[in-house]
Order: structure tokens, then sequence, then C-alpha cells
């Protein structure tokens, strides 16, 4: 299982509502797990429905959708949001990533 703090949930749904023109309210964040970045695996995530395979979460209002073998990478982490002035924008914390690259959005098991 997953987390995802408040302050992640409300920019994520700030994001949705300001970006969807259409009437279904059925979009969520899609977390994924892709092959390739520095390290090998990267994090994906964007604005989707659901797909038959999917793991649907809910978190503050949130929607969530994680491929099965995406979850098997993201069991245990955090999403959070930050908006400071040295850093903002969503942060994975995985702790299955043994190795992450500088920028953090690329990491190995």
């Amino acid at each position: 299982m997953i987390n995802v703090t408040e302050a992640a949930a409300q920019k994520a749904i700030t994001l949705i509502d300001s970006n969807d023109s259409s009437s279904e309210g059925d979009l969520g964040l899609r977390m994924q797990v892709i092959g390739g970045g520095c390290s090998g695996f990267q994090y994906n995530l964007e604005f989707s429905g659901k797909k038959e395979t999917d793991r649907e979460y809910e978190f503050h209002g949130l929607k969530v959708f994680i491929d099965p073998r995406s979850s098997l990478y993201l069991a245990g982490s955090v999403l959070d949001y930050n908006d400071g002035l040295m850093e903002s924008g969503f942060k994975i914390t995985n702790p299955n990533a043994k190795n992450t690259c500088g920028c953090g959005e690329s990491f190995s098991v």
C-alpha cells in the first residue's frame, strides 16, 4: 500500500479540476514505475481514468490508480507535495529504492 499526503492530494485535485474539460469526473492520479532513467527505473505521474487491471485507492478525496507491476515497486511509498522556495513539486519517498539519482526521478532496487 502507498500513502498520499494531504498536500499532495490537494495539489493533484486542483490540477485535475483545472485541466479536466470533461464532465466524467472519473479522473485520478496514475502512479507508475517504468523502465528508464539513469538508475534503471523511473516514476511516472499522470492524470487518467482507471484501467481494468488497476488497483484503486483514495486519499483525501483523490483517486489514485496503480497497475499491479508498479504496486510491487511502490509498496510503502509516500507521495508528498512541497511548494517551497528551494524545492517545489511532487516527491515520492520509496523505501524499496536502494539507489536514487541526483534528481530523485529514477531509482534502482
